[in-house]
């Protein structure tokens, strides 16, 4: 393929045609670099994990560690009662990489260990950069590594796994809070919980947030110490390897929230001052910390940075068999001033000279490794500014992720919930929102993820409802604010779904209506778990409205996932009046026809669709889905021939639209 591709598609792109081909050759060169002008691949460059860290072998143990500016490391833990020992004595050997043999009989399964690193003018405790497993003492809250050497380690069942990506239908999830009681969930019980529910629901993959081990369970796993071991929190390594076996058997993909775009500044659990220097990893000076988020940032132009992430992002393929990765923060990644105070209002703002080739270049060796090894591998980018190409091929001369989050979507509804009345909003602005985007790039479409629910904010629902939830969900107590608040929560979900380019995507909980915020435990609320749980009761109480909600979604997922290539098939606006409120558009052999008009109904409201009878397959008005029944689902629609429109080969469609009411028709087969 051209690798100017990415301007062919756009034209505009043109005056920057230096910047992106200098761009491409920037990742040409160093992925020649890396795999010796192609005579290995990155996959093998990046394989770091299996030779640093602890490790068993034929007849005991190897330790492995990179600390260029340390003079001395000892390997110090329940073995040797924490003390330094010369036979615990790290050798350097080369590139600043120290070494340690040791025999079987000196490790033990679950011993706790550390290293003390020794540097000029220093020392201090430090968790091993390449752990697998960290745990932490409940009673003095102390982080250890920990040797993890199970006699039956878990062996997968599922061998292989293809997700299903047509249409991916994403359940974003957080282990911890997947339980109902105020506490810390577990891989286990979400195994044994969650798993069938998602199944039931009709999403093809979940998207798993925090698995990378963080010292501060309030960041939402978003300040990464121990890059390559799964959060013990919820368990064992073990445990979530089960976890993703049994969503394999189940059919459904796992994606791993990854966080590469900065770390946590702490130094004995983190990478903060491994060896003694601030710069192993990260940024010399004011480059160092993130100004936004009391965080430390990659220096992507060093190797060996290079080499720990890249190697990270293979550990997590091979080791638990993630089908892919969201990346988390590409918006930071892109740009010298992590995108704080721009506008990005026009294509020169990307081309400014204010872009960080080397994090860039990060990102497209990123994504080439990730489908190297594994080439049926989901990458998703969180990314605000637009950056144009970011899910084009490389090959286009583009970053090579596989979707960007559409972020547009979920700010233009809070946006309106917030600062318009219900008589205001525009149906050409929804459409405009829902449909935006780049056409040689595939996005991931979503209503609300976590961010929209965070404390200090709302969910959709809680926006719509507000306090009124607390007094008037039950089935059978009649409220307007309620009745508003359930029509347009099901009608900004269907719209935002049925739109969808590439994926659509869900957080844990809010296809129900989960009432209020996301809040963990911190000292401003007294360390409760309130807030950062999921109240799986309230759906499965037939007494509550809350079921409701979650049989439309489930009737709505199912819809879109049983549509074959549903992402794919051209989008055609039927029609669409600001005035009425109204919005019809056409996939496949499909109609999706909305009045968000709060107050007004319409009858016999026509518009020109292929000619054929038509029946309704999902009305947000079903008293199934809590609506008032208003209309008869089970009435045939034929359409209305008129030569004025015959040689278009389109006929009237007329219809009962009730207020605040969403309705699909299918076409169905011209013998019926």
């Amino acid at each position: 393929m051209d690798p100017l591709q990415l301007i062919q598609n756009d034209p505009w792109l043109e005056p920057y045609r230096e910047a992106i081909e200098g761009r491409y050759r920037y990742f040409l060169n160093k992925e020649n670099e890396l795999t010796q002008n192609g005579k290995t691949g990155l996959s093998e460059f990046a394989s770091g994990y299996l030779y640093f860290g602890l490790h068993p072998t034929a007849d005991g143990w190897v330790f492995r560690e990179w600390a260029p500016g340390a003079d001395a490391i000892y390997l110090v833990g329940d073995f040797n009662q924490w003390k330094e020992r010369e036979d615990y004595r790290l050798t350097r050997i080369e590139n600043g990489v120290f070494e340690i043999s040791l025999p079987s009989q000196a490790l033990h399964h679950q011993d706790l260990y550390k290293l003390k690193v020794h540097w000029p003018g220093g020392e201090g405790e430090r968790i091993p950069a390449w752990v697998r497993r960290v745990v932490q003492d409940e009673q003095t809250n102390i982080f250890s590594a920990q040797v993890w050497a199970p006699e039956n380690p878990y062996q997968f069942q599922i061998r292989s796994f293809v997700p299903n990506v047509s249409p991916l239908l994403i359940y974003e999830c957080h282990i911890g809070m997947a339980t109902n009681e105020e506490r810390v969930g577990s891989y286990k019980e979400f195994t044994r919980t969650i798993l069938p529910r998602v199944k039931k629901d009709g999403y093809n993959a979940i998207q798993v947030m925090a698995i990378q081990e963080h010292p501060y369970y309030g960041s939402f796993g978003y300040h990464v110490s121990s890059f390559f071991a799964a959060s013990s929190r919820f368990g064992t390594p073990d445990d979530l390897k089960e976890l993703i076996d049994t969503a394999h058997a189940m059919g459904i993909a796992v994606i791993m929230d990854i966080v590469h775009s900065h770390a946590v500044k702490n130094e004995i659990e983190g990478l903060g001052r491994f060896d003694g220097t601030y710069n192993q990893y990260f940024h010399d000076g004011g480059r160092r910390e993130h100004p936004a988020w009391d965080s430390l940032c990659f220096d992507y132009g060093k190797n060996e940075v290079l080499h720990f992430l890249l190697s990270n992002c293979k550990f997590w393929l091979e080791e638990y068999r993630f089908d892919g990765f969201r990346f988390d923060g590409v918006t930071s990644m892109l740009y010298y001033s992590h995108g704080l105070g721009e506008s990005f209002s026009n294509y020169g703002d990307y081309y400014n000279g204010n872009q960080d080739g080397d994090a860039i270049r990060y990102l497209v060796l990123a994504n080439q490794l990730i489908h190297e090894v594994n080439q049926h591998a989901i990458t998703i980018a969180e990314e605000v500014s637009g950056m144009p190409g970011l899910a084009a091929s490389i090959a286009a001369g583009g970053y090579g992720f596989d979707y960007r989050m559409a972020m547009n979507i979920p700010d233009y509804w809070i946006k309106i919930i917030k600062e318009k009345k219900d008589q205001d909003w525009s149906v050409q602005g929804i459409w405009w929102e829902t449909t935006n985007r780049r056409a040689d790039e595939k996005t991931v479409s979503y209503a609300e993820s976590h961010d929209q629910a965070l404390v200090g904010d709302k969910t959709i629902i809680f926006r719509l409802i507000d306090s009124e939830m607390y007094w008037h969900m039950m089935v059978n107590d009649s409220n307007m604010t309620v009745d508003r608040g359930i029509a347009l929560h099901k009608m900004i979900r269907l719209v935002t779904a049925s739109t969808i380019n590439g994926a659509y995507l869900n957080f844990m909980g809010n296809e129900f209506g989960h009432p209020e915020w996301i809040d963990f435990p911190r000292a401003g609320n007294g360390w409760s778990y309130k807030y950062a749980r999921r109240q799986w009761h309230l759906v499965d109480n037939p007494d509550l409205k809350y079921r409701f909600l979650g049989d439309f979604d489930k009737a709505m997922i199912h819809l879109i996932g049983e549509t074959k290539d549903f992402q794919a098939s051209d989008i055609y606006k039927v029609w669409d009046n600001d005035q009425d409120k109204i919005l019809a558009f056409r996939r496949k052999d499909l109609i999706f026809v909305f009045n968000f008009h709060p107050v007004t109904s319409f009858t016999g409201y026509g518009f020109l669709v292929p000619p054929g009878k038509y029946r309704i397959i999902l009305d947000t008005d079903s008293t199934a889905f809590g609506g008032f029944g208003l209309i008869d689902d089970s009435v045939e629609h034929l359409t209305i021939y008129d030569a004025l429109y015959a040689t278009e080969k389109k006929e009237w469609l007329k219809l009962y639209l009730p207020a605040r009411t969403a309705i699909v028709l299918k076409k169905l087969p011209d013998n019926l």
